[in-house]
């Protein structure tokens, strides 16, 4: 029988996120709505008069500024107000008309950037000394003057605008095929009934103890992907051809120069990561070796990498007791950053448990001018507990970047953005680690441990690195055929496993349902902020105080700086190839004594 959850009227009042603290009621947020529309309107008052004038530079960015400040709260508001319960349609309103005032907020401002990129820097330092309070944006501008030689004319610009949408003609194709019209077969479960695959039920199915429901499970997916083949080749190869075009069109060397210039990360970033896995691979294929023996089978297929090793621990735990155990775990990072948590759970940050229809899964929310929210949908495990800790992660570092910063530089960029969450996971993990005395539950959670690592940093890279070649063979003029994805896909598989696993024919096609090939170089994040967060809880672990102040720094600093200049003033330079190494030690070292306990 499905379980039934509470209305959320019947929810306690402190398990619950204070949005009243945003706006008292809907006609507090109405009066801001409008405001924002009344300043979008206003705003072209400066167009073609941006740059004349110290004084107009300065006045154009604080009213900007002032605009996106309210319409961010406006819009964060009525986006988690319709989370609360998606099927209300009042809060379906809110959320329409606040899109609606983003986009036309957009639209009205768009002038500046190319207004801005107008200026000489002579004009623009003379600007600087004349007027006061121009020097607080000079990160920003340097920012957008920084990729001065890749804008285009006016005339150029707008010719590219208008093809935004034809241009995301192959991701909206894969989207629609991939969501609403591929259908999977029918496989039999465990307990004999009929199941169809799905997105959603495939890795359940691949978690399953019984080896011939993964098989199925896994040839059903991978065969009807086969029978698509050509027609995902070609949505990848359209999707490919347009970013080379853009980054040919901007005059960038490359495609992935052209992404990672968004974010001033050199290309060397992302050649060291996947260098640095290249050498730690026989870590990985010793792990692959230790779930062989482990689930006691002659042969490991890639259908056994996601059925658990460790049988028969269930760790439970209610969110009252989660909660402590995240204070314990988190001890390392000092008293200002526990006064943060207990704020946190005191003064109703968290939105916990699930009710109908509330959005499912979970995010660190909110905006500059609120509480950084975070919203669960808590049920008593273990893995509920570690989201809770990730999501405050971000959560205290919106806080800290907020409460130190202006709102110009009040967010944190994506290469970042999961650092400070990783940090506390690691942290508990190594906290409960170091209390455990059951054998099966440390096995359970170093298990945990290196399915993250695996997941997170070798599986990623190994995306990260496949992208990387079909860009080049795209780059010299080779075709992305199915057969080429699918060759190229299958080798890599069989680097990154190694001489312990069967690496069926099936996964060769996996390449044809990760929707991230569409997202332009962007999986390589996941894995350098993971090992930049496993280094930096080493460093806090090790160093004490000392690493303390420059992590917490880090949390403070926002978009005041480049995200390779912040990451390298908490420790961490990930122009260099120490910091995957020195996550790649903490791997070594689990795989290590998870091989004696098994």
């Amino acid at each position: 029988m499905a379980k039934k959850f509470k209305e959320r009227r019947d929810i306690p009042v402190e398990y619950t996120w204070d949005l009243e603290s945003m706006y008292k009621d809907e006609k507090a947020w109405e009066e801001d709505l409008n405001k924002v529309l009344k300043l979008a309107e206003e705003y072209p008052k400066y167009q073609g008069k941006v740059i004349e004038t110290g004084e107009n530079l300065l006045n154009a960015l604080k009213d900007q500024n002032e605009l996106y400040r309210t319409v961010s709260k406006v819009y964060s508001y009525s986006s988690m107000k319709l989370d609360e319960d998606t099927r209300v349609g009042s809060s379906q309103e809110m959320s329409s008309k606040a899109l609606s005032a983003y986009v036309k907020v957009n639209e009205k401002t768009s002038f500046l950037i190319p207004e801005i990129l107008e200026i000489e820097e002579s004009t623009l330092n003379k600007y600087y000394n004349e007027v006061d309070g121009l020097k607080l944006y000079k990160q920003a501008l340097d920012e957008v003057l920084r990729k001065k030689d890749h804008v285009l004319s006016a005339k150029e610009e707008n010719l590219l605008a208008q093809m935004g949408e034809v241009a995301e003609a192959s991701h909206n194709i894969f989207s629609m095929l991939d969501n609403a019209d591929i259908k999977f077969p029918t496989i039999k479960d465990e307990e004999g009934n009929d199941v169809e695959i799905t997105h959603g039920n495939f890795i359940p199915l691949m978690e399953s103890k019984n080896r011939d429901v993964r098989k199925a499970a896994f040839e059903g997916l991978y065969n009807t992907y086969k029978g698509f083949e050509n027609t995902y080749a070609q949505m990848l190869n359209g999707n490919t051809k347009k970013n080379i075009f853009y980054a040919k069109a901007r005059k960038y060397n490359s495609s992935i120069e052209a992404s990672l210039d968004e974010n001033n990360i050199p290309v060397l970033v992302y050649d060291n990561l996947i260098n640095s896995i290249h050498d730690n691979l026989d870590s990985m294929y010793k792990y692959m070796d230790i779930r062989k023996r482990a689930l006691g089978v002659e042969e490991l297929h890639m259908y056994d990498l996601y059925t658990p090793i460790v049988k028969d621990v269930d760790i439970t735990m209610e969110y009252e007791e989660g909660k402590k155990l995240i204070l314990e775990g988190l001890h390392p990072l000092g008293e200002e950053y526990r006064n943060i948590l207990e704020e946190g759970f005191n003064n109703r940050w968290i939105d916990v448990y699930e009710n109908p229809g509330k959005r499912s899964g979970a995010y660190s929310g909110g905006c500059y001018d609120s509480k950084p929210f975070i919203l669960l949908n808590y049920h008593d495990t273990l893995d509920n507990v570690f989201t809770i800790a990730h999501e405050l992660g971000h959560s205290v570092h919106s806080y800290l970047t907020r409460k130190h910063q202006p709102f110009v530089y009040g967010r944190y960029s994506i290469f970042v953005a999961e650092v400070a969450s990783t940090t506390n996971e690691a942290l508990l993990l190594d906290h409960m680690l170091k209390n455990v005395e059951d054998e099966g539950e440390r096995l359970y959670l170093l298990n945990h441990y290196l399915e993250m690592f695996r997941t997170t940093v070798f599986r990623q890279t190994m995306f990260a690195e496949f992208e990387r070649e079909i860009y080049k063979y795209a780059e010299s003029g080779g075709a992305l055929t199915a057969d080429y994805l699918s060759e190229t896909y299958k080798k890599l598989n069989e680097k990154y496993y190694g001489p312990n696993m069967v690496v069926d024919d099936e996964i060769a096609m996996e390449w044809a349902r990760i929707p991230h090939f569409y997202y332009n170089f962007y999986v390589f994040q996941y894995a350098t902020g993971f090992s930049a967060a496993v280094d930096l809880s080493q460093q806090i672990l090790k160093e004490g105080e000392i690493a303390v102040e420059r992590y917490l720094n880090f949390l403070r600093s926002g978009s005041s700086d480049y995200p390779i200049n912040v990451l390298k003033a908490a420790g961490v330079d990930m122009t260099t190839e120490k910091p995957v190494n020195n996550a790649m030690k903490v791997f070594r070292e689990l795989v290590e004594e998870m091989d004696k306990l098994i």
